[in-house]
């Protein structure tokens, strides 16, 4: 690992830009017209029952997650498409970074209600309602994968670049055999973390009021919520036992069979002695139906993408003719008719923040700086114990093998279900919900930053590795030298999507119901909740644009600064 001045990063400065002025209004315009379709929604609606006896879990289990799955397949898919456009288009980059730094600190839970109104206002009242909990769950998992996938394929080594361009791979091939390859480490602990997210999420996902109107989806999270609401210990300890099987086996059967498989693609000269292993993994290998599946399924269908992929970049390059534009009329219509959407959008958000008073502006701001001091607090302490932790578990095998499984199994439980009984334990205690809300915050951010460290660590080349320990390097030195260089871009990836994730929490974690009696505390995110409990759109609206505004700018000014650092000075040359 070595320092290297790289020619400067395309990433847009952090000072605000034209393009920065048109998304943030876009985004305004879209929130503004998602109230405006939700006051247009049913006054009343209820969901189904949600029955606590033990028998109907495994139906709602499978609920669950088959919403998980299809999020995190979107999730995917948009992390392949938005991260490759945004590290080899410059114009492209431009243009996504802002949008995902601003879509990445909308606050999900503020949004959600807004979705499904307006969502049931167009659409029968069940399948908006599962869009609506699906959408919640992809915007919990893509933003970390997004972000690590980016900062992947914006740190691939200068020498593979060079040699994907000696044998004249086309853009197809370099990004199957080179750039997914390279960032399939960070994908696969990133996978995982985004289904904790899910997790996490799942609760408010399935069952949240707005007013009058009560939404609840049959799952393991409405399952998990009315049993907290009931205060029934003992249906909430048989959906955690169903939840940590579900982990558990996601574990044994799909994360850590993708590690051993993601370990051949490190960017190394010598063999690990103790590469990850999976005994599920293993028997696959040796079985007739991975036989079939290779030679049957996966290679004529890569072959099939391969030769498509070939001919038509054949095709563009032998009818390459300079791009059309289109008359000077129709962009002079286009551009009218998004600047009277831009216009709506910004008259319509003021008609709505002009309800809001000025003692409601008041304490807004107070819970914005009460809120700003959580999320430090609660960032501090997640990264003094996940950098240890997380680089002892990336770099030693054989305790990633003990440790792996117990870090999924705490990151996936959702903490909404343990916020009321960690409420019942702080309310009594000075401080209150003010000091728990910090830890509240702790349980469902820390683990961006957890999952983003292993991944560097273990994608630390052993060649390098044997160096230091050849040289001698102990403790702070070789940190200094070897570890934080390495692990930067994931750790600067970590705490900007730990950051978001934090700020997000907050609405869970300063206003919590349980047994029929609601704890808050002081903070942007009781703001957000409270107007969502009693459908008071002006104010959420208010609420959510300040929290947006934020974590943009903490995101341009200071965030942004630092991954431009780790593009430029810290990748595996």
């Amino acid at each position: 690992m070595r320092q290297r001045t790289l020619t400067p990063s395309v990433i847009p400065g952090p000072a605000l830009n034209a393009a920065d002025v048109l998304i943030v209004g876009g985004v305004i315009a879209l929130l503004a017209f998602g109230v405006f379709l939700a006051l247009d929604a049913p006054a009343d609606l209820t969901g189904p029952d949600i029955r606590l006896a033990p028998v109907y879990l495994p139906w709602y289990t499978t609920f669950s997650v088959l919403r998980m799955a299809a999020a995190y397949f979107l999730s995917l898919l948009f992390t392949l498409v938005v991260a490759y456009a945004a590290a080899h288009i410059p114009a492209a980059e431009k243009i996504i970074l802002p949008i995902l730094d601003i879509l990445q600190s909308v606050p999900i839970l503020s949004f959600l209600p807004v979705v499904v109104l307006s969502l049931t206002a167009i659409l029968p009242e069940e399948l908006a309602l599962e869009i609506g909990a699906v959408v919640l769950i992809f915007t919990s998992q893509v933003w970390n994968l997004t972000f690590s996938f980016y900062q992947a394929l914006k740190t691939v080594p200068n020498d593979l670049g060079e040699a994907s361009s000696i044998f004249r791979l086309n853009p197809w091939l370099r990004f199957r055999t080179m750039e997914l390859p390279f960032g399939g480490i960070p994908l696969v602990w990133n996978s995982m973390m985004s289904w904790a997210g899910g997790w996490f999420f799942l609760m408010a996902a399935e069952t949240f009021t707005v007013g009058s109107r009560d939404f609840r989806l049959p799952g393991l999270g409405s399952y998990l919520q009315a049993a907290a609401d009931t205060a029934d210990m003992r249906s909430i300890f048989w959906g955690l036992a169903v939840l940590v099987g579900v982990i558990v086996a996601l574990d044994q059967f799909i994360w850590r069979p993708l590690l051993a498989w993601a370990d051949r693609f490190k960017v190394e000269m010598v063999e690990a002695d103790e590469p990850p292993t999976s005994w599920f993994y293993d028997v696959w290998q040796r079985s007739r139906a991975a036989g079939w599946w290779t030679t049957r399924v996966q290679s004529p269908f890569v072959e099939w993408l391969d030769v498509r992929a070939a001919r038509r970049m054949r095709a563009q390059n032998e009818n390459a003719a300079p791009p059309a534009s289109a008359p000077r009329f129709v962009r002079l219509i286009l551009l009218a008719l998004f600047a009277g959407v831009l216009l709506w959008g910004a008259y319509s958000a003021l008609v709505f923040l002009a309800q809001v008073s000025m003692d409601e502006w008041g304490a807004i701001a107070v819970g914005a700086g009460a809120s700003f001091l959580r999320v430090l607090f609660a960032l501090a302490i997640a990264l003094g114990w996940t950098l240890p932790v997380g680089v002892a578990i990336g770099m030693n095998p054989r305790l990633a093998r003990v440790l792996q499984p117990v870090v999924q199994v705490t990151a996936a439980i959702p903490a909404t279900a343990l916020f009321p009984i960690i409420v019942l334990i702080f309310v009594q205690l000075t401080g209150g919900l003010n000091v728990a809300a910090i830890l509240l915050m702790l349980l469902g951010t820390q683990w961006y930053l957890l999952f983003n460290i292993i991944a560097g660590a273990a994608a630390i080349p052993r060649d390098l590795v044997y160096t230091s320990q050849t040289l001698g390097l102990r403790g702070w030195q070789r940190w200094r030298t070897l570890i934080l260089p390495a692990i930067f871009p994931y750790l600067i990836t970590g705490m900007i999507t730990a950051a978001g994730g934090s700020w997000n929490a907050t609405i869970v974690a300063e206003y919590v119901t349980f047994g029929g009696q609601t704890y808050f505390a002081t903070g942007l995110g009781a703001e957000i909740a409270q107007a969502t409990a009693v459908g008071n759109y002006p104010l959420l609206l208010a609420a959510t644009l300040t929290m947006i505004a934020i974590v943009v700018a903490f995101n341009r000014f200071f965030w942004r600064r630092l991954y431009r650092v780790a593009q430029e000075r810290y990748r595996m040359d």
